[in-house]
């Protein structure tokens, strides 16, 4: 019965997506984390360069990427996130 359900209620077509979202934000903070982290950071000590008292690579992985993904995240919810009600239509909205 309740496979029956997930394949006519549209919430969890909506759920699935927005999960999907989730991962995909997921994915894009660590591609971005790791390649300045692991991309700027390699290099010998001596050859850092800094931004604002800040290793470079510390600054645009962990202060930008920060703000990129608040500003990402905020994005998706506004765009793609849809309000979805948490009653049962079968139901009329009464608890069992």
């Amino acid at each position: 019965m309740k496979s029956k359900i997930q394949n006519t209620d549209a919430r969890y077509k909506i759920a699935n997506k927005e999960a999907l979202i989730g991962v995909g934000l997921v994915l894009i903070n660590f591609i971005w984390w790791y390649g300045f982290a692991y991309g700027m950071g390699s290099n010998p000590v001596e050859q850092y360069g800094y931004v604002f008292g800040l290793p470079a690579w510390f600054f645009y992985s962990c202060v930008v990427g920060l703000f990129l993904m608040i500003v990402l995240v905020v994005a998706a919810v506004k765009l793609l996130f849809k309000e979805v009600p948490f009653e049962d239509e079968a139901e009329g909205g009464q608890s069992e």
